[in-house]
């Protein structure tokens, strides 16, 4: 299919925080489209979702809604993957999904532009959009596996709300509010009060103590970046913060980086952002990195427990790199690559 020719898009999920920002990243990439799709639940149809200048019907999701469609971006949780990412394919669309269901399936590749275009030529219609945290871990470990190798990763993610969905952030919001009013807040749609909270749950548990969240973490970056045995462990933190997801993350590398051949290698890496000056008090945070498309770094340091170790300070938007863009990303790869 030639790269030049605009394509029919649907968005599954449309009216959700992230199936929104999927319309806003496609028209500010001017992916080319000639003819857009919002497609969810019975109960949002006859809404309408913006796209650009455009008002777009939201038309309820259905076996028959992928009729002539090229690509179908998927952000509507894995049940509704499960059941209609097939459908889609079938019907001859590209899926690209955001949900977890197809994420280590062995014939699904798992794609971060950065990180791994190639992989999408081994697709059979479903392209997999990785966890909304491993996106901007892959993309910083990538450029320093290549240059040193990988011996071991620590992680400890700072997840905001909008990660679980827009109720919890207007739960957040209502909590804080309830607080400054002193009321007593309310904890309906997380298991804990959020707001002036950190909590270190939220996902189902898993054997060994650990969380649904923190492996998907460890595995889904072990197929993204080829190392199958990299020895990957991770504690997944919500924090009372709207957008932008943080990680501190410990690296371990085969060869010996010093903290400024690792700012140097990060700073030139695709789809990184260096902020690294501690005393000017400059450094990422949820609230700068919020709207914005890369995966920017800061207080990269060497680690000085170890001989061979590095301490770095990662933020993303969760909703752009972490999920809408990765995947409209996806797609633009799709089409260089002749898969679309």
């Amino acid at each position: 299919m030639a790269a030049s020719r605009a394509l029919t898009v649907a968005v599954v999920g449309a009216t959700g925080v992230v199936g929104q920002e999927m319309f806003k990243v496609l028209d500010q990439r001017r992916f080319p489209i000639s003819r857009l799709k919002a497609l969810a639940s019975e109960r949002s149809a006859g809404l309408e979702v913006r796209c650009g200048d455009h008002q777009v019907p939201v038309e309820p999701l259905a076996e028959d809604s992928f009729r002539g469609v090229d690509l179908a971006l998927f952000s509507a949780g894995s049940d509704i993957s499960l059941m209609y990412a097939p459908t889609a394919v079938e019907s001859g669309a590209l899926v690209v999904d955001n949900s977890s269901a197809w994420r280590l399936r062995e014939n699904v590749p798992l794609v971060v532009p950065e990180v791994n275009p190639e992989d999408l030529r081994q697709t059979e219609g479903i392209v997999a959009n990785p966890n909304c945290c491993t996106i901007p871990l892959t993309v910083v470990l990538e450029p320093l596996r290549r240059e040193a190798g990988l011996a071991r990763v620590h992680v400890s993610t700072y997840q905001s709300a909008s990660g679980a969905g827009r109720a919890l952030v207007m739960e957040l919001a209502d909590q804080t509010r309830a607080i400054a009013e002193g009321r007593e807040p309310a904890a309906i749609v997380y298991p804990q009060q959020l707001a002036y909270n950190v909590v270190p749950g939220g996902w189902s548990i898993e054997p060994e103590g650990y969380n649904e969240e923190e492996m998907k973490l460890a595995h889904e970056t072990r197929k993204i970046l080829h190392e199958p045995n990299l020895p990957l462990a991770a504690t997944c933190v919500r924090v009372p913060v709207p957008i932008g997801h943080a990680e501190s993350v410990f690296v371990d590398t085969e060869r010996m980086l010093t903290a400024e051949e690792a700012r140097t290698l990060l700073g030139t890496a695709p789809g990184v952002i260096v902020e690294d000056d501690p005393a000017a008090k400059l450094y990422p945070t949820p609230a700068s990195v919020a709207g914005k498309d890369e995966v920017y770094v800061g207080r990269i340091r060497n680690d000085l427990s170890g001989s061979r170790g590095l301490a770095l300070w990662v933020v993303s938007d969760n909703l752009r790199k972490g999920a809408a863009l990765n995947a409209v990303q996806v797609a633009e790869c799709g089409r260089q690559l002749g898969v679309i």
